[in-house]
């Protein structure tokens, strides 16, 4: 299906971020072999391919003035190897879906982003997303067996780390020769932030030339810049025994990340910080239970193969939590228990859709990650950042890997708004550098943090990304303005909640607020019952 009336072109102007562009066409393969048509064409023609699944990430790489890729029909999950605990799924299958039929044969799908019931592997692998549980099992790139990739000239191939490498194909002959000029010419230390926990800024360029990489890991978090994926192959890990859950209250947020840096040494499953200022907003729904004295809550999960070593990991946890000064620790030992002191986490975000519209949430600086023995400095470097802008705001985040996210909440109706947004923007990139973070902790540059990349990487790894972004897209149809940009690119040039932006159809507008209410993003797609007319395909053409 490709379209490019009105309706369609509205419907995927906007994501879960903050940004609003209106694509050029819309195309909608049903299968893996159009997607190869459609990369021949779009190198043929010139036309921009921005690859998208649900819709749901953050950082504004899946809209854009191209050709917008809907991958969500190629979602076919494949059988459970149980004894390999492997399986393959096509890169519009929901995270949700994947993870039930794993568990449906005693495994998992271990990582979990907070979108993990709507987001689809393919974005999880584009963006190389987290979420809680990247305390103890990383990141989304280790769990990638091998990826299907389309590449810039519809050439089809498995890259995957138990075979060899399909070097025949232009694209990976050609990104193979990029990749050994960089291992020759730049240093492995200028291609990483040392000491994050997290990142899916950038290439992975420091994960394939480390010890065991491979060119999997460099495709994982490309945000459809150096191919398109149509299947995926991915590991998987046994079902745990049970988990249980400590809420830990801090006076003094020093405290708070130590305690968190130690869970994680300690093998806490999720280690998340609930800031003041997030407390603060959620007090506004009702009393929380939470002392007014306390500056942060950790919450702390732990996981085991048996009770007993639930039980112990729990004792442990409990343990350092009054090391380090908890002034209360409450523990939950079952799933309602748990279920309890995990709402808290949730408190907060229907309370920020009822302070609209005068206050919107705008998620412009929510993805950064530093070294955690400089997390406290960054939390309160925001918190007076936001201060300072006369803008209120909520802090939250994965503390045991000192990644925090950020809402804004901005008075779109106050004189100045924009150059606060912008103010704050730089102010917090700055921050971010000066600790040695990164922008992006694990959702990704996207349009939103591409122009931002020469705040927090050097010359050398800008130079690097450059190099394999021109190996393997020569052309530059491949989700352009990602990762690699032009001078005078910009963050943002149109927001979605811009009162004096140019207004959606209203049935479309209708649609998105719902979507947004219900956080359902595997809603925001096109499909055959819509009763629009669609053109013909470019092959077609």
């Amino acid at each position: 299906m490709f379209r490019t009336d009105l309706t369609a072109r509205a419907l995927y102007a906007e994501g879960a971020g903050i940004a609003r562009c209106w694509p050029a066409a819309v195309a909608v393969p049903a299968e893996a072999d159009d997607v190869g048509v459609l990369a021949a064409w779009a190198k043929r023609t010139g036309a921009a391919l921005i690859p998208r699944g649900s819709g749901s990430g953050m950082a504004a790489g899946a809209i854009g003035p191209g050709v917008v890729v809907d991958l969500s029909r190629l979602n076919a999950i494949g059988v459970v190897e149980v004894e390999a605990r492997r399986m393959r799924v096509g890169t519009g299958a929901l995270r949700g879906a994947i993870d039930t039929a794993a568990r449906a044969r005693g495994l998992r799908f271990p990582v979990d982003p907070s979108s993990g019931a709507f987001c689809t592997i393919g974005g999880m692998v584009a963006a190389n997303a987290a979420g809680a549980r990247t305390l103890k099992f990383g990141a989304t790139r280790p769990w990638v067996l091998g990826v299907r990739c389309v590449f810039d000239d519809g050439g089809d191939a498995w890259i995957h780390r138990e075979q060899p490498l399909p070097a025949h194909l232009p694209a990976v002959a050609r990104l193979l020769r990029a990749v050994e000029e960089i291992r020759r010419g730049v240093p492995l230390a200028a291609l990483m932030h040392q000491g994050v926990r997290k990142e899916s800024s950038g290439y992975g360029l420091a994960a394939m030339l480390s010890p065991g990489g491979h060119l999997v890991d460099l495709l994982t978090g490309s945000e459809g810049t150096l191919a398109l994926f149509t299947e995926v192959e991915l590991a998987l890990i046994p079902i745990p025994a049970g988990t249980a859950t400590v809420l830990a209250t801090f006076p003094h947020l020093e405290d708070a990340t130590a305690c968190a840096v130690a869970a994680a040494g300690a093998g806490a499953s999720a280690c998340e910080l609930l800031d003041r200022t997030f407390l603060d907003v959620a007090e506004r729904g009702g009393p929380t239970g939470i002392p007014g004295d306390c500056e942060a809550v950790l919450l702390i999960e732990v996981e085991g193969a048996d009770l007993a070593e639930i039980f112990a990991n729990l004792a442990e946890i409990t343990s350092l939590c009054g090391q380090f000064r908890a002034t209360s620790v409450t523990k939950a030992v079952n799933s309602d228990q748990e279920r309890n002191l995990w709402s808290l986490r949730h408190a907060a975000s229907p309370i920020l859709s009822q302070l609209a519209p005068r206050l919107r949430s705008m998620q412009f600086i929510e993805d950064g990650c530093v070294p955690p023995d400089r997390f406290p400095a960054y939390v309160r470097g925001v918190r007076a950042a936001l201060q300072r802008a006369g803008t209120l705001g909520v802090i939250f985040g994965h503390a045991g890997d000192a990644h925090a996210h950020v809402n804004p909440l901005v008075d779109t109706r106050a004189h100045g708004w924009r150059d606060r947004v912008h103010g704050l923007l730089d102010e917090v990139c700055d921050l971010t550098a000066r600790l040695g973070g990164t922008l992006a902790g694990e959702h990704g540059d996207g349009r939103l943090r591409a122009p931002l990349l020469d705040r927090v990487w050097g010359l050398e790894a800008r130079g690097a990304f450059a190099h394999v972004k021109a190996a393997a897209d020569p052309s530059g149809v491949l989700n352009p303005g990602c990762k690699v940009v032009g001078a005078g690119a910009v963050p943002f040039e149109v927001l979605r909640h811009d009162p004096e932006a140019p207004s959606l159809p209203p049935d479309v507008a209708a649609m998105l607020g719902d979507i947004e209410r219900t956080r359902d993003w595997a809603r925001f797609r096109l499909g055959p019952a819509t009763g629009f007319p669609c053109a013909p395909t470019p092959a077609a053409r």
